[in-house]
């Protein structure tokens, strides 16, 4: 991908092109629920994005990698959002299927959801959130309780448009007040 490629306008419509994965075990198999991946489903749209892509995987990394690099490969997201699998339970491990696909990480929005959490009980400080880009795309990894998939999200909420406009490297996202609270991508 070259430099111009990235400047491109997002190429959904005007709004972020967007792929949501749940990682549970028990969600995969039919026996929960995925709420904190219907929320999702319900508020990423409003970045302005467009949901072109949801699923729900075990906690298995190299699956979740494996996933995660088709994604990136064929779909081209301007933003990956995985919820679950980011605790301290032997087998949650999404924040390493994620760094696993290289990139860089963004530790002020980890640190930023983390801090959200604290409010309340501190169990926050056990959530492993990742932030990391890889290419044009920004990919988080979320709690998976809902609760804390809110409280993180809305976090970063306010950073999250400026940020893709930068990971996108379109030329206005360095203007110092070109986001001045817009929305909408260029």
């Amino acid at each position: 991908m070259t430099q111009d490629d990235r400047c491109e306008r997002p190429s959904v419509e005007g709004r972020w092109r967007l792929a949501l994965l749940t990682v549970s075990d028990e969600g995969a198999a039919g026996r929960r629920e995925d709420t904190s991946g219907d929320w999702l489903a319900g508020r990423l749209p409003a970045l302005p994005g467009e949901l072109a892509l949801r699923t729900i995987l075990p906690d298995e990394p190299e699956q979740v990698t494996e996933w995660l690099r088709r994604t990136l490969h064929d779909l081209r997201p301007d933003l990956i959002v995985c919820t679950g699998g980011t605790g301290l339970h032997p087998r949650d491990r999404t924040p390493e299927a994620v760094r696993a696909l290289g990139g860089y990480d963004v530790p002020g929005f980890a640190e930023a959801m983390r801090a959200a959490g604290l409010t309340q009980p501190p169990h926050a400080m056990l959530s492993r959130q990742v932030a990391v880009v890889v290419g044009a795309t920004l990919v988080l990894a979320l709690p998976g309780a809902l609760k804390a998939t809110r409280e993180s999200l809305e976090a970063i909420w306010p950073a999250l448009p400026h940020a893709l406009e930068m990971v996108a490297g379109l030329p206005q996202a360095s203007t110092p007040g070109a986001h001045a609270g817009s929305t909408t991508p260029s």
